[in-house]
């Protein structure tokens, strides 16, 4: 089993015991050793490769233990502090970690409540466990980019040095990928202060910001929003000239190799027995659902299905796996609903297509849900 398939796995788990689980201890069985066996390759039965309730006495308050220890090559290397699911992760909880830090081989240190992860190192200062995490995830959101970062600390492919070597970038780039994120979700003063000094002449009072805020978010969901499209476009096959290294003659965009993005391109012709039409418009909606969710599955896994009542857009062509209907072609009223609880759905008011982008949320929580649901 890759570790993705592992983590896919654990990540049901969470989503369908979280609510169950009302101790440490239960999270510790439930979630946390199978994460150290499954996802992590260690086999919890054996002391010489996971060890619970870790003592070292050199210097430590009598008593004090650390809830596991993972040995390599005979050598503790992970140590890992456990909180019950739901709690916050606090390093004023984690002082054990810190001070087990500095008299142990351990270069690693995972604090952890089973759903999310912080991982640690000493890249600030040798044999003392940074304050900071260089890696953050979360099961139930994880984001795929980090799995061959989780890979390194697997016991079939434990890269210590690498871990260690790319944990400084890692924990920068992850820190300013999350100011980023919440700026996107909620701008701050700062942020629409930033812009507005750039594009406004006036002085940048609170009225002035406040004018801005739903400007900075719609420019910056559409810019994301115009390179997934780049990315999704590339990803079906428009730019395949370039995998093999040769030049690809100019040609229209609609013009396009695989029956995947041939959907996308252009809508079809109309059948002449049916009064349903399909809009550009709702072909347009549907290219932006499909960007969004190519961060959760394969773009050819997306498919629509158009109705007089609303334009629905599904996963792997199945009506019981609804992503997000399109509700397009009213004169006055634009909206959309998605289904990342249940089939029953939930009803988003839009002012124009590129509204999509504010529920991109729910669009992969739904795809989440399906996969979970499976």
């Amino acid at each position: 089993m890759s570790i993705a398939e592992a983590i896919k796995n654990l990540a049901k788990k969470v989503q369908n015991t979280k609510d169950t689980i009302a101790t440490e201890e239960a999270t510790k069985n439930a979630l946390i050793m199978p994460f150290i066996s499954n996802v992590l390759g260690y086999d919890v039965f054996d002391p010489t490769e996971v060890v619970p309730e870790f003592t070292a006495d050199v210097g430590l308050k009598k008593g004090e233990k650390v809830d596991y220890a993972i040995f390599h090559n005979g050598a503790v290397q992970i140590l890992i502090e456990c909180k019950p699911i739901g709690a916050t992760l606090d390093l004023h909880h984690a002082g054990q970690l810190f001070r087990y830090f500095s008299v142990t081989s351990a270069r690693i240190a995972i604090l952890t409540n089973g759903r999310e992860y912080q991982i640690f190192t000493d890249g600030d200062m040798p044999n003392r466990m940074d304050e900071k995490p260089f890696l953050v995830f979360d099961l139930l959101d994880l984001d795929r980019s980090l799995l061959p970062e989780v890979q390194k600390l697997a016991k079939d492919s434990f890269d210590l040095d690498s871990v260690i070597n790319a944990a400084q970038e890692l924990k920068y780039v992850g820190g300013i990928r999350r100011i980023i994120s919440n700026e996107v979700k909620a701008p701050s003063d700062d942020w629409i202060r930033y812009f507005v000094s750039r594009v406004y002449d006036g002085k940048a009072t609170q009225r002035v910001l406040e004018q801005f805020r739903p400007l900075v978010s719609k420019a910056v969901n559409q810019y994301i929003g115009a390179q997934v499209n780049d990315r999704l476009k590339t990803a079906l096959g428009e730019d395949a000239a370039s995998a093999t290294n040769e030049p690809e003659p100019a040609r229209p965009a609609a013009a396009v190799d695989t029956p995947a993005a041939q959907e996308i391109a252009a809508a079809p012709e109309p059948d002449p027995e049916s009064d349903i039409v399909t809009t550009e418009e709702e072909l347009e909606g549907f290219n932006i659902v499909r960007a969004i969710a190519v961060a959760e599955v394969p773009p050819e896994r997306v498919v629509y299905r158009d109705a007089k009542a609303y334009f629905a857009v599904l996963l792997d062509d199945n009506n019981r796996k609804p992503i997000i209907r399109l509700h397009l072609n009213g004169k006055t009223v634009k909206y959309v609903t998605t289904f990342e609880t249940s089939n029953a759905g939930t009803r988003h008011d839009i002012e124009s297509v590129i509204d999509i982008y504010n529920v991109a949320d729910p669009i992969r929580a739904a795809i989440r849900r399906h996969e979970r649901e499976a």
